[in-house]
């Protein structure tokens, strides 16, 4: 579909192609719903334009039901991501309701995708009440209070169970300094509320703590998650990497997206030590679905992060420059559409 939202392929012709043809990889597209598909089609326009060595395989992740009564995602869509390795996913609805979980946490979960990785950077072009902002927020994405323990003990009470492990934060601690190093950044701030909840925080703070050791050259901070929500919103400058358990990653890490202008903008990637999967992290908004107002930035941004772990960084930089560009020239992003203001993200 040629629309007005793969604008960037003129800048990207301009900075040059380069045939890569002879070393395709094969990677698994989920389109996903509402505004997922034409988003999708744009990033494989501009990709291809690039001359990006990807040969896409599109699977559908359409609930089905399993032995056990419950809707999930289809066998052929797990054994695509398994055979694949990295993945890259438009927005899914998971549907309120008994007998359906969530399709973003089940994905997480098959492939033990630990880290959700989330750059939130000022787009110049695209005005807010920040300026400069440049954080990377660093979710434990396994447990915590998502971990799916919980019950109903007499009625009218329900127990939910936060589960927190050294391994588990041991492993996204250790990404996160990895991160910082590999990325020229110069501290990571662990988010906790070990004041209150001593024996859980308190041992994923133990891990950070301990990880911190093996990485001298980074600085290392420690803040309470209500003091960080404080600081952010009045200097975020004050932050650069932050890792945190999960249940305050989801929260802090749309905080941080609403400082650069909201999820339309902000790219996202699940990494696990087998597979990785990046995505747009806004709605499906099924009521703009093919009337061509879909802005697909933070999907294109999301491959870029993909391009990126996959080691292709002159043709993700390449992308990106161009992506930036149509958003500095002003005339191919409408308010709403960068906003993209729809049903809030599932997971």
């Amino acid at each position: 579909m040629a629309n007005k939202w793969t604008r960037p392929l003129s800048y990207i012709s301009r900075l040059g192609y380069r045939n890569y043809s002879s070393s395709q990889r094969l990677v698994t597209l989920i389109p996903g719903d509402g505004i997922g598909p034409e988003i999708s089609e744009a990033v494989q326009k501009i990709f291809k334009t690039a001359g990006v060595p990807i040969s896409w395989e599109v699977v559908d992740v359409s609930p089905v039901r399993g032995p056990d009564g419950m809707f999930g995602i289809p066998p052929a869509a797990i054994d695509s991501v398994h055979k694949n390795k990295i993945g890259l996913k438009g927005p899914l609805m998971t549907p309120v309701g008994k007998g359906h979980r969530s399709l973003n946490l089940a994905l997480r979960k098959a492939f033990n995708l630990y880290a959700n990785v989330r750059p939130c950077k000022s787009v110049e072009g695209f005005e807010t009440l920040y300026k400069d902002v440049d954080v990377v927020t660093i979710r434990e994405n396994t447990e915590g209070e998502y971990s799916g323990i919980e019950h109903e003990i007499v009625p009218g009470v329900v127990q939910s169970i936060k589960l927190i492990t050294e391994e588990a934060s041991l492993r996204v601690a250790e990404y996160a300094f990895q991160y910082a190093k590999n990325n020229n950044r110069s501290k990571v701030t662990a988010v906790h509320k070990a004041n209150i909840m001593r024996m859980s925080d308190g041992l994923f703070l133990r891990c950070c703590r301990q990880i911190a050791e093996q990485y001298k050259d980074i600085k290392f901070e420690e803040r309470y998650l209500d003091t960080v929500c404080l600081n952010m919103v009045q200097d975020p400058g004050l932050f650069d990497v932050l890792v945190m358990p999960n249940l305050y990653g989801d929260i802090l890490s749309d905080l941080c997206a609403g400082l650069i202008g909201g999820l339309g903008v902000t790219p996202s990637g699940n990494v696990g030590q087998d597979g990785a999967i990046f995505e747009s992290v806004h709605g499906t908004a099924p009521d703009i679905a093919g009337q061509d107002k879909a802005n697909p930035t933070a999907l294109l941004l999301s491959a870029c992060m993909m391009l990126r772990h996959m080691e292709m960084n002159d043709l993700a930089a390449r992308i990106e420059k161009g992506c930036l560009e149509t958003i500095k020239e002003g005339k191919a992003i409408p308010d709403r559409a960068m906003k993209i203001k729809v049903k809030p993200y599932q997971g």
